[in-house]
């Protein structure tokens, strides 16, 4: 694990959520995507499988993209996903006021100041629960390439040169980046813990 020293803060949790189901609707080519069925949660736990929380009556709810989730559409390292609030700026100031944060379905959405780039997140992120001193490792980060529907929805185009264009601007991270949880132990998170990336390797 890295040392302490190089762990450097990113930011905080602002937001976790649950993709009960797929947000993406209807049959080609009248695909559609709708955020509507998110759900926010204030704890959230983190298995190799992916995400599950708790509702207030025992329940838990299995994200979409979880293994066993009867709707499974898991591929490769897209187990669990982790979006920032600068890039939901971005957004906003590209496609307008109607792309709220977390409307693009991360499970994790991080408050930061920063712009995320792919190379300061290829050593994996480092979330610090509270009152806990081992963080929990996220590895294998790749880039959330954005889907058509999204894009659509994002931009409100119906052209396909804008959508072609809308797909380009939130491509490179901008719509987000999947992850696996480290190791095979499940960890739980909530809203405010503290986020790192590594500048060593762990």
């Amino acid at each position: 694990m890295s040392p302490a020293s190089s762990l450097h803060h990113l930011g905080r949790i602002v937001r976790l959520q649950i993709q009960p189901a797929r947000l993406t609707l209807g049959e080609k080519p009248n695909r559609y995507y709708d955020p509507a069925g998110l759900l926010a949660v204030d704890e959230m736990t983190l298995a190799p499988r992916g995400a599950l929380a708790c509702l207030p009556d025992g329940r838990a709810i299995l994200d979409v993209h979880h293994a066993d989730h009867p709707q499974a559409y898991r591929h490769g390292n897209n187990a669990l996903s982790v979006g920032f609030t600068t890039h939901y700026d971005a957004m906003r100031e590209r496609f307008g006021d109607h792309i709220a944060d977390g409307c693009a379905g991360e499970n994790i959405l991080v408050e930061t100041d920063e712009k995320v780039e792919m190379g300061i997140l290829r050593r994996g992120l480092a979330i610090r629960p509270a009152g806990s001193t081992s963080p929990v490792w996220l590895d294998e980060v790749c880039v959330a390439k954005p889907c058509e529907p999204f894009s659509r929805y994002a931009s409100r185009a119906a052209q396909s040169e804008d959508v072609k264009a809308a797909l380009q601007f939130l491509d490179n991270g901008v719509r987000g980046f999947y992850c696996v949880l480290a190791g095979e132990s499940a960890a739980t998170i909530t809203v405010g813990d503290e986020v790192f990336w590594p500048s060593l390797g762990r």
